[in-house]
């Protein structure tokens, strides 16, 4: 049983460590709302997510006021609307529609993101699928709350090479539709391979078929309470290292579960799962750059970097499974390079290179996440680095993601400003020799052997 004094034990966290609940996510299937038009399937669509999470805002606002916790924000994930809009959909602007829609509804019931205009294409595509991601541009542009996330591949069926190739001019075309606002629709963008159906973090949310009809999953974040408490055993073993780490990570878990259990009790839905995930904010003192520093690394980047990332990786996962018995998700740290304060600067000084990011993908729980290249990178480059990602996650049995900018108009050495908990960070340089000859391959590259177990 979860009581108030494990609440009270965390309000030094919350006060003096950036502790916050990152999100609560209501999951919402949307199967039900197909239709032969798509003003039909707006329709339905616009009445099912009010209905379920109408009362979302009001309900975390009242949460986080009695129990003083921090809840930064209230999000939807819906059904891949490749699924939904499959019947009525006819060309990319009928998705679109369905884009708008979504973002009407979203602003409406004051959540800050809506996930689920996406698709799952990790062994091939549907003509549906297809209109979608052909979509995605325009759709990005017009909508300020909605997010989109493709996923390619899969250790089960290997990375469909030509939603590889589609997505990288995807990405593009998204910088150029949004390029009055530094390529912002790029930030809500996610390429994923191996991707789970019950992730609340943005942009790669969706409600996964596998789901029930509505579900409550929370995410919980904690950089600077994992660093404070490293603070206290500086110089110390590494078996005390990964105690604190894994400790510090329990404290946090029964907090999200707290908050997990209210509000499935007062919304009426089902609790899913708790994502214990360190996910940074550009905010000083929320930092996983940090830790890795306070681990011993001077620069997240530097050799040992990859290393410290794993052992902070796998202690955090820990202590999670031994607060919570749903932990789920992604649950691990992530490394966003604009929205940690860290890995700005690393970025910056030239300590922290795109393949330096790449090899603590490895790792960590996620991929290459917000980071700025320059505008003129070609597509086909863009899609060797989203193939690159997936045959990590691929071979390793574990989920990666590429969310990538290439800012229209900027190049190395300029700085993007986003805003917000997407931050700001430096355009970084991206290797100059080409793959084309590679990504103009037509078909699937086949799964790992280890895949096959039965």
């Amino acid at each position: 049983m979860i009581n108030i004094n494990e609440v009270i034990e965390t309000n030094r966290m919350i006060e003096k460590e950036n502790l916050d609940v990152r999100t609560i996510t209501v999951g919402i299937s949307l199967l039900d709302c197909a239709a032969d038009t798509v003003d039909e399937v707006c329709a339905k669509i616009r009445d099912k997510i009010f209905r379920t999470a109408g009362r979302l805002s009001d309900t975390a606002a009242d949460i986080s006021r009695e129990f003083g916790i921090p809840i930064v924000n209230r999000r939807v994930s819906v059904t891949p609307i490749s699924l939904v809009g499959a019947s009525a959909c006819k060309t990319p602007e009928d998705y679109v529609k369905i884009a708008v829609a979504l973002d009407e509804v979203a602003e409406k019931i004051g959540v800050n993101f809506l996930g689920g205009y996406s698709a799952i294409v990790s062994k091939g595509m549907t003509e549906s699928d297809r209109l979608l991601i052909n979509s995605i541009p325009e759709a990005m542009a017009r909508t300020g709350r909605v997010c989109s996330s493709v996923n390619v591949g899969s250790t089960k069926t290997g990375i469909n090479m030509d939603a590889v190739r589609l997505m990288g001019e995807t990405v593009k075309k998204t910088a150029e539709a949004t390029r009055e606002k530094d390529s912002l629709g790029c930030a809500k963008l996610v390429v994923l391979c191996n991707a789970p159906d019950d992730n609340p973090f943005m942009a790669g949310a969706f409600h996964g078929v596998t789901e029930t009809d509505a579900i409550i999953n929370v995410g919980v974040s904690g950089p600077g309470v994992v660093k404070y408490a490293l603070e206290s055993v500086r110089g110390a073993s590494f078996e005390v290292l990964c105690e604190t780490i894994k400790k510090t990570a329990f404290k946090i878990t029964r907090v999200g579960q707290l908050v997990a259990q209210e509000a499935s009790r007062r919304l009426g839905i089902p609790f899913g799962i708790i994502d214990l995930s360190l996910a940074p904010t550009p905010a000083i003192g929320d930092s996983v750059a940090d830790i890795l520093h306070e681990i011993g690394v001077e620069k997240a980047g530097a050799p040992g970097t990859t290393a410290a990332l794993a052992m902070l990786n796998d202690q955090v996962k820990k202590g999670g499974v031994m607060a919570s018995s749903y932990v789920g998700g992604l649950s691990g740290a992530f490394i966003p390079v604009s929205e940690d304060q860290g890995m700005i600067e690393a970025a910056g000084c030239g300590a922290l290179t795109i393949e330096k990011l790449e090899a603590m993908t490895c790792v960590c729980s996620v991929g290459l996440d917000m980071i700025a290249i320059p505008g003129d990178t070609p597509d086909s480059t863009i899609s060797g680095i989203i193939a690159d990602e997936a045959a990590i996650g691929m071979v390793n049995q574990k989920t990666t993601a590429v969310r990538i900018i290439p800012v229209i108009g900027k190049t190395v050495g300029d700085t993007v400003e986003f805003g917000g908990l997407l931050g700001h960070a430096p355009v970084m340089p991206v290797n100059r020799f080409g793959c084309e000859d590679f990504i103009r391959r037509e078909g699937r590259i086949p799964a790992p052997i280890h895949s096959f177990k039965n």
